[in-house]
């Protein structure tokens, strides 16, 4: 999938004498390509159709920009308008495309895909790698086909009706980010451990900065206040 992280110019087809203008306002946030069909929500961000209809495939859908629960959201016609009233020059050949025609030119275009390959070598060349020292809790990858940036919720939603028949043993992502998880343990049914173990998200119960032991402590304090 080509990406527009590289177009740097646009000007409306009506006026070409209107300059030059970032396209960032024309990229959808999920896909990084310009906007298919733009559609914004009500927490004010605007994503492609399809994209949003990502963010509502899990159970509890939150917007991919700001994670505020998504609820209502409309056709943003005007943008849709503009997109259709304006060109760029393609990074790879250089020729004026319009913004509607962009997508299927950049998939085509094999300078393009040479431009995109060589900004890729030359960014891993240039750039230190960054390993945070706390571990990713929040966003998971689906062990049987590596799909990521899963919620809790949407990995769950996700197994469960993409791989329900897999009865391959695999390591939980959920478990084994966190503090007293195993990274090499496989669960035996894995739909069942998501099922007993993964219908709360941790996050809502544990201080990551607490060492098991005395977690379990706290707990055993808090049952016998609440008798």
């Amino acid at each position: 999938m080509a990406t527009l992280g590289g177009f740097g110019s646009v000007q409306h087809k009506k006026n070409a004498a209107d300059g030059d203008n970032d396209v960032s306002e024309f990229v959808c946030p999920v896909c990084l390509e310009i906007y298919a069909s733009p559609v914004t929500t009500q927490c004010g961000h605007t994503f492609c159709q399809s994209c949003l209809l990502e963010c509502l495939r899990p159970q509890k859908p939150v917007c991919a920009v700001c994670r505020a629960a998504l609820g209502h959201w409309t056709k943003n016609m005007a943008l849709e308008a503009l997109i259709q009233s304006s060109a760029a020059a393609c990074k790879g050949c250089g020729v004026q495309v319009g913004l509607s025609l962009m997508r299927l030119h950049t998939a085509a275009c094999p300078k393009y895909q040479e431009y995109i390959e060589e900004g890729v070598r030359t960014s891993a060349q240039t750039q230190p790698a960054i390993i945070s020292p706390v571990p990713n809790r929040y966003t998971f990858t689906c062990p049987y086909c590596n799909y990521q940036n899963l919620d809790q919720d949407g990995l769950v939603e996700h197994c469960t009706t993409q791989h329900a028949r897999d009865s391959r043993q695999v390591v939980c992502p959920i478990c084994a980010s966190m503090p007293w998880g195993d990274p090499n343990y496989q669960s035996a049914d894995f739909f069942q451990h998501l099922k007993i173990r993964h219908t709360f998200s941790y996050d809502t119960f544990v201080d990551y900065s607490t060492d098991e032991h005395t977690m379990m402590q706290e707990a055993l304090q808090r049952s016998l206040l609440d008798n």
